[in-house]
């Protein structure tokens, strides 16, 4: 594109310029005027308008535009007309030569009006304002004003009066300069150039060949935001074309038809593909303005498509399939660009499998992590990944329930074989579900979803909510407790309301979601009897639907296992059983807690003599031992054989029972 093209024009606009300046002044009343300081004289204008040029090389000879000549480019990606372009060029000329400032003074006739009217703009374009085909010209539907190419300001006044602007964006375009429109920047647009990255995922390759092929609107709706979109952007730029991702605000502010009208101003100008989303709560306007038809746009939500929106449009809704890319070869390939020849010394697959991660959060993660590993001084490892790639997960679970960031772990436990094995195998479900559910197909239908539920069933202070720790801190992963208190709602259907807000955050979130005392809500259900009844029952089936298509994490904890639904139990994944601890189990407890304090000589013998006459769970121990620890630092010594009976005393007389070797007070 030549730079030198347009003042080329203007210099020949400038000659019609002059031939309107002499016709003007050959019976201009006001040239002996004393008060003529305060306007152009006749002489002044004639001067300003023959005076030699000072851009080097020949006016062109007439208005054709040739190859390279940004006029031409334009005129096709906006389809303009001749008329459009001669309008187009005396509206730019003053931001471009000021010597057009005062010669447009002059021929409006009045000193403080230095841009093109609509009345000049065509009188130098050889027709004015008596021509209703010229008037369309500035019709907001005609392409100089829907394209965003000329603004129509001074609305008050008669159209011939009204002064004529071009957008900075559209000037700098013209002189070459390709920068994104300072417009945009402050409405959350990015340009993806072409060829910036490599397409993996099959849909979004055919959308970016059907979108190189011809203008292209489609709507992709995501089960989880970014899995589907960011592959697009990356097939469009790699199909070579330079791809705008726009995030619209939740609700369309006063701006929003002027950003939209930029935003496809900018996508022509580029050729560019438009990818938009997530879509606002009320999407339709905004995708009836960006249907333009000769721009590709692609948008994108967890929403279905509703043919509402733009009834006309011919658009494509398509369902992203579930399935993306390899997280461990996207992983690997992004920190290589860090750190050439990276070969961990850990599993990568295994670190990163239970983060369900786009490519771009995959890459700012992997960015992430390699600015932690050079802030350490070490390459990658496991603990630097999963922080990084728990920070790309939406922190919006914070508002419905309380997150512990796990640590603990499995050496932290002290349980049978049994459930020990079934939480290592809750672990194993997490990682590898994508590949049993998805890749091997052995997900059912019926709208089922990927999650993994556990139930941990036992009495209170047995280990649940600390195998829940254990389990999330393996993982990698932030441990999510649902507060019931804030979930039960007297009112009809608000439960179900708080329940689904729950549910569609633990599916954005990358965490592991514990109900506990989940029987409160996932009890029984009973006979109808009532309205009640019939109610409590709705409650349930709804819990049980949304169980099946939960993509997420989640385990339930219970002191009453005979309570839980049936039907729940069914759509569990596991099921573990946390019995109550013998003797041996009891003194491994004792010293688990009372590893990291200074003991008395005789402290083992009085932990084995505790540990085989006060029946208490794990929970109930790690209290004594905190109370005896308590006693210990009081008095200054090591803690002693006293301190940890005093503690399991405490205990036993919080719950209500006699200690060993005591009587009732009436015996």
């Amino acid at each position: 594109m030549s730079a030198d093209a347009v003042p080329a024009h203007l210099e020949k606009l400038r000659g019609r310029v002059a031939e309107l300046v002499a016709r003007r002044a050959a019976d201009d009343p006001t040239a002996a005027d004393p008060l003529r300081g305060l306007y152009v004289t006749p002489e002044a204008a004639h001067r300003l308008a023959t005076a030699p040029s000072p851009v080097p090389g020949a006016p062109p000879q007439d208005d054709g535009h040739g190859p390279g000549d940004p006029l031409a480019d334009l005129a096709e990606r906006f389809g303009l007309s001749p008329l459009d372009l001669r309008i187009l060029l005396a509206a730019l000329a003053p931001d471009v030569d000021r010597r057009f400032e005062p010669l447009y003074g002059y021929l409006n006739d009045d000193v403080g009006r230095r841009r093109a009217t609509v009345a000049l703009a065509l009188d130098l374009a050889g027709t004015g304002p008596h021509d209703a085909s010229a008037r369309a010209r500035f019709h907001p539907r005609a392409p100089l004003r829907a394209g965003g190419l000329v603004v129509v300001e001074d609305e008050e006044r008669p159209l011939p009066g009204r002064a004529l602007r071009v957008p900075e964006r559209v000037v700098s375009q013209l002189l070459g300069d390709d920068a994104v429109d300072p417009e945009l920047t402050s409405h959350q647009v990015e340009l993806v150039p072409a060829g910036a990255a490599e397409p993996a995922h099959p849909l979004a390759v055919r959308i970016a060949a059907l979108a190189t092929a011809a203008p292209l609107l489609v709507h992709l709706r995501e089960r989880r935001e970014g899995t589907a979109a960011g592959p697009v952007v990356d097939a469009l730029s790699a199909a070579g074309l330079p791809v705008l991702c726009h995030r619209p605000a939740p609700r369309a502010g006063d701006d929003a038809t002027a950003a939209v009208t930029a935003l496809v101003r900018e996508a022509r100008l580029r050729r560019a593909a438009l990818v938009v989303g997530p879509l606002p709560s009320e999407p339709g306007a905004l995708v009836r303005s960006l249907a333009t038809g000769d721009v590709p746009v692609v948008f994108f939500g967890s929403e279905a498509y509703d043919p509402g929106w733009a009834p006309d449009a011919g658009l494509l809704a398509l369902e992203a399939p579930h399935d993306g890319v390899d997280p461990a070869r996207a992983w690997h390939t992004e920190l290589a660009r860090h750190f050439p020849a990276y070969a961990p010394d850990f599993d990568l697959g295994e670190a990163v499998a239970p983060y369900r991660l786009s490519e771009p959060q995959i890459r700012r993660a992997a960015r992430d992590a390699a600015g932690l590993a050079a802030f350490d001084g070490t390459a990658p490892t496991a603990a630097h990944l999963q922080l990084s790639a728990r920070l790309q997960s939406a922190p919006l679970l914070d508002k419905h329930a309380r997150r512990i960031r796990p640590e603990v772990g499995f050496d932290d436990l002290v349980l049978p074989g049994e459930p020990l094995g079934l939480l290592h195998e809750l672990t194993l479900r997490a990682r590898h579900r994508d590949k049993v559910l998805g890749e091997w197909r052995l997900r059912t239908g019926g709208g089922r979803g990927r999650g993994v539920i556990a139930l941990f069933a036992g009495d209170s202070g047995t280990g649940k909510t600390l195998s829940a720790e254990v389990v999330a801190g393996e993982l990698g992963l932030d441990l999510y407790v649902v507060d019931l208190s804030a979930v039960v709602d007297k009112y009809i259907g608000e439960t179900e309301k708080n329940l689904e807000r729950i549910f569609v955050e633990a599916d954005r979130t990358d965490a592991v979601l514990l109900f506990d005392e989940a029987d409160a809500v996932f009890g029984k259900r009973s006979e109808v009897k009532s309205s009640h009844d019939r109610y409590a029952n709705l409650e349930s089936a709804y819990l049980l639907q949304r169980l099946e298509a939960f993509d997420g994490i989640a385990v339930l904890t219970t002191n009453l296992r005979a309570n839980i639904d049936d039907a729940f139990t069914r759509r569990l994944d596991l099921v573990v059983d946390f019995p109550f601890p013998d003797v041996e189990q009891r003194l491994m407890l004792w010293r688990t807690c009372l590893a990291g304090t200074p003991c008395a000589p005789d402290l083992e013998d009085e932990i084995a003599l505790c540990a085989k006459e006060f029946e208490l769970a794990g929970g109930a121990i790690r209290s004594a031992a905190v109370t005896a620890a308590y006693l210990a630092a009081g008095h200054g010594g090591p803690l002693s054989g006293a301190d940890v009976r005093a503690g399991a005393l405490r205990e036993y007389r919080k719950m209500g029972r006699l200690a060993p070797g005591t009587s009732l007070p009436w015996q």
